[in-house]
């Protein structure tokens, strides 16, 4: 038994087709199943059923693979631990990020973040928060960029920073004559969303008190994940959407206009890094979370905020 045929099962069971899985380790496939074979015959037991497709684990082998994970992380961890030692920053670090926070703060802090840190090699993979989760706990991503709490026993949140919504609202809605609007001032036929699966979604509903039994409106017929896309279409189409504050660095000043803000207490979320209590790469992470801070902008700390 040795490492690379624990890295072949994983990668078997998290691919569950044998070509993808070899890929992946970057082997052969006749590579990969003969590892696999041999390693079967080792622990006399089966771990895949290969009669079935895609290809499932047995229940001995769920187990194996599981204890499997464990093993490969602590592995990763002497390496860590040693090249900590050393004052080794390089690397690589797999990185989940929700769509309403990437494509706001992945260009305020990647660029600075390469050029201090040239060894450690980023690769980012935007998705919503559910999948994060999944992929924090399979191993496959190292740290996640969140806006919603991670209810989760084996993972640990770090706060990053908090960011306001404000309102961008059409000039024929009755909100653009107002300097400060209300969350119940906002009519649930009038405001577009994106679409399900976006805890931006989730907490935009919950601040308007508007939920799947709502009147039907533009809201609900228009699927976007894409603030950028609803911004457009309230310039367009009229209606008002909510934008997170770190919308507002990309807005022209024409676009400014539209923006309203919101009476206190201010609705806020809270942006966090989510990982792995066991993860083996905080030191690289530490860096990532002060580059982030660095960059972000810092909201008074007296300001009354209602964070969603």
């Amino acid at each position: 038994m040795n490492i690379q045929q624990l890295e072949y099962i994983v990668a078997l069971d998290q691919h569950r087709h044998f070509v993808q899985a070899a890929e992946h380790c970057f082997v052969t496939q006749p590579t990969l199943s003969m590892m696999i074979k041999k390693l079967e015959e080792e622990l006399n037991v089966k771990i895949f059923d290969r009669t079935k497709q895609p290809i499932v684990p047995t229940a001995i082998g769920r187990q194996l693979i599981d204890q499997a994970r464990v093993l490969l992380r602590e592995a990763r961890r002497l390496e860590e631990m040693a090249k900590q030692y050393n004052g080794d920053l390089s690397g690589e670090l797999h990185i989940g990020v929700i769509p309403t926070i990437a494509s706001y703060l992945l260009p305020a802090f990647v660029q600075s973040f390469i050029q201090e840190h040239p060894a450690i090699r980023l690769r980012v993979s935007e998705m919503i928060t559910e999948r994060i989760i999944r992929e924090l706990k399979m191993g496959n991503l190292d740290v996640g960029i969140v806006a919603s709490a991670a209810d989760e026993a084996t993972l640990r949140e770090i706060p990053l920073y908090r960011e306001r919504f404000f309102a961008f609202v059409s000039e024929a809605t009755a909100l653009f004559d107002k300097q400060y609007i209300l969350p119940t001032e906002i009519d649930p036929n009038e405001l577009w969303l994106l679409e399900e699966g976006h805890c931006f979604r989730t907490q935009i509903q919950s601040l308007c008190e508007l939920s799947k039994n709502s009147p039907s409106g533009n809201s609900f017929q228009y699927r976007s994940g894409s603030i950028e896309t609803l911004i457009r279409m309230v310039e367009r189409s009229g209606g008002v959407t909510i934008i997170p504050e770190l919308a507002m660095l990309d807005l022209s000043e024409d676009r400014k206009k539209f923006i309203r803000s919101f009476q206190a207490p201010v609705p806020a979320r809270e942006v966090g890094l989510v990982v792995n209590r066991e993860q083996v790469k905080m030191h690289l992470i530490d860096l990532l979370r002060s580059t982030i801070q660095r960059v972000v902008p810092h909201l008074p700390s007296d300001e009354a905020l209602q964070v969603l």
